[in-house]
């Protein structure tokens, strides 16, 4: 099997380039963000993504993760792992220093977590839920409730979890029923969560469950959910874990990937909790974790995306089989295929430009939280709102895309398990279900980004669209001039598809809403066609001046035009599904959809 290996140079490019690292590290909070800190600190998660990480991936999926008696242990290796994880102050890096963390920027941090989400995907599981909640915590919970959890959170100490679906709420969290009933200080927790990520584990010394739930004299729906934290073992006065709170694991899923990463079904039985902000906000504050957990979720289908690459391309390379199309002679590494080669590009092309654009909207983050301007911020935040769905939906329907080409290159040694390309494979497929699956995505994409502001936020993106056609009819270079082509096209079939959301949503909900996944992809091609002619333009200044690594910006600029004329050009296609494909979407009666 291929090991891991960083794609150091492409994301450097990303993060200076495209992201504009500089930029963000002016901002108050982050002057410890300087070259040298950063290129340390991705050598280094480098370091432990190859050396620590990727070794424990595929026996990890082989062993699983086992329960017994309410205890769940986590494959070979993992416990050691995560020990190092903690030390190294992994955990910490985007955490105010208040609580031990390292303050660097989103952007940074979303560097490092792509490293090790590529090189083990279920070890990654456990930090990302664990961030979402010290998030959580951060915005509504109280002093008491930060100086007992937070810092020991941060410090990867004790790990955190979201506890929002139950058997019979699924995505509608206005049916769940976990009941919450106050008792002095503290609420007793009663209920059965399932699908909880590391909800029961070996690795850390406490779990510390964020559950959502009703009080007594709660309104129906979603206006009456509270959030309350309820560790697995309650806080002894020092600090340190000491009674075991009545929260246990009562089984774990038995799941089509990731199968290091337990799943659990939690039952609360009178389990001390502690209420998190005011009563009846929970699903607010819970929204804080959720839209964390999809920018990390978007981020694993590029992560899982890179992996697939890595190890469909080393194959490529070594497997020998038929003759060269034009000289012929001896048998040929497979790569030398025109059919392998347009996999492989695909893989490429479509890996590299959902990076750029998840690690553009990551420092689009760092500018709304830091910068001074409101106006600026308020700005920044709504292109954030706009685009984490689309970092979410598109990125991760794109990995699996990619991780099934990776079995494909590799023919049918793919469909054996030690090649690890079907590991791949099964555990991207998880990535466009939990968080909010692809539907629910481009619901809020086209129902709350789109419609309910008119569009207003997706027409100043469309117009920096424009300004950057400007610039591109600047250059005299033929493939990004194909490029441009392609680009204006996509950016014209969104115009076109969000005159059409804007002014049949009200009178035609169902029509509308038929082509949300349609125009979810359409947005994420061309967002990632955004980065890609952005990526080109700065390839093309970087060749003409003679700076750096031209064989990496020559292939930038044939990358990007490989994206065109493969993948942005599926805008027109995708727009009239939008506006025209929605008439047989609902005209089947239900007893239609049977033939028999």
């Amino acid at each position: 099997m291929s090991s891991y290996v960083a794609p150091l140079k492409d994301m450097r490019f990303a993060l200076n380039e495209l992201a504009g690292l500089a930029e963000v590290a002016k901002l108050p909070g982050y002057g410890d963000a300087t070259p040298d800190t950063v290129d340390a600190i991705l050598d280094e998660a480098s370091k432990f993504a190859t050396e620590i990480l990727d070794p424990l991936n595929y026996p990890g999926d082989q062993e699983g993760s086992q329960w017994r008696d309410g205890a769940v242990s986590t494959p070979k290796g993992f416990k050691e792992a995560y020990r190092q994880y903690a030390e190294g102050g992994w955990s910490a890096l985007p955490f105010e220093h208040e609580w031990g963390g390292q303050g660097l920027p989103k952007l940074v941090a979303t560097a490092v977590e792509e490293m090790l989400t590529s090189a083990n995907m279920s070890f990654s599981l456990c930090p990302l839920l664990t961030q979402g909640a010290i998030h959580a915590l951060e915005l509504a919970g109280s002093d008491a409730l930060k100086k007992t959890f937070l810092e020991k959170m941060v410090a990867g100490q004790w790990t955190g979890t979201m506890n929002l679906t139950e058997p019979q709420a699924g995505s509608d969290l206005a049916l769940v029923r976990s009941r919450a009933v106050p008792k002095g200080d503290h609420y007793l927790i009663s209920g059965q969560k399932i699908f909880i990520t590391y909800g029961e584990h070996d690795m850390a010394e406490n779990i510390v469950h964020l559950v959502l739930a009703r009080t007594p004299d709660a309104p129906e729906g979603v206006k009456g959910i509270s959030l309350f934290v309820v560790p697995k073992f309650l806080p002894k006065p020092d600090g340190t874990p000491g009674e075991r709170n009545r929260a246990k694991c009562a089984s774990i899923e038995h799941k089509l990937g990731i199968h290091a990463s337990p799943t659990a079904v939690m039952v609360f039985e009178d389990a001390v909790g502690y209420l998190v902000g005011e009563e009846n906000k929970g699903l607010a504050y819970m929204f804080v974790m959720m839209n964390a957990a999809r920018f990390s979720v978007g981020l694993e289908g590029v992560s899982i995306a890179e992996r697939a690459f890595q190890r469909a391309l080393a194959y490529a390379k070594e497997r020998l089989q038929g003759k060269d199309l034009v000289q012929g002679g001896k048998t040929v590494p497979i790569i030398r295929h025109p059919d392998v080669r347009r996999m492989l590009m695909l893989m490429k092309s479509q890996t590299e430009a959902a990076r750029a654009l998840a690690y553009v909207v990551a420092a689009s983050m760092d500018f709304a939280a830091r910068t001074q301007d409101p106006a600026a911020r308020k700005r920044y935040q709504a292109f954030v709102d706009l685009m984490i769905p689309v970092v979410k939906g598109w990125s991760t329907e794109t990995g699996i895309e990619i991780a099934s080409l990776g079995v494909q290159v590799h023919g049918g040694m793919g469909f054996i398990e030690e090649t690890g390309a079907a590991q791949h494979l099964r555990d991207a497929r998880i990535t466009t279900i939990y968080e909010g699956t692809t539907g629910i995505q481009a619901a809020d994409l086209v129902g709350r980004k789109i419609a309910r502001e008119a569009g207003a936020t997706v027409k100043g993106w469309l117009s920096e669209l424009g300004r950057l056609d400007l610039e591109l009819s600047k250059s005299a270079n033929t493939d990004i001039q194909a490029l441009r082509m392609r680009l204006a096209a996509g950016a014209q079939a969104v115009s076109e598809c969000v005159e059409f959301i804007v002014g049949t949503v009200a009178r035609d909900p169902n029509a509308t809403f038929a082509g949300a996944v349609p125009f979810l992809k359409l947005m994420g091609i061309t967002a990632g066609g955004w980065q890609m002619a952005r990526a080109a333009l700065i390839a093309e200044k970087k060749l003409a001046k003679k700076e750096g690594d031209q064989g990496f910006y020559a292939a930038k600029i044939v990358t990007a035009r490989f994206y065109a004329d493969h993948v942005l050009s599926q805008a027109q296609g995708l727009a009239a599904t939008v506006a025209q494909g929605s008439a047989a979407v609902m005209a089947l009666t239900e007893e239609q959809f049977l033939a028999a």
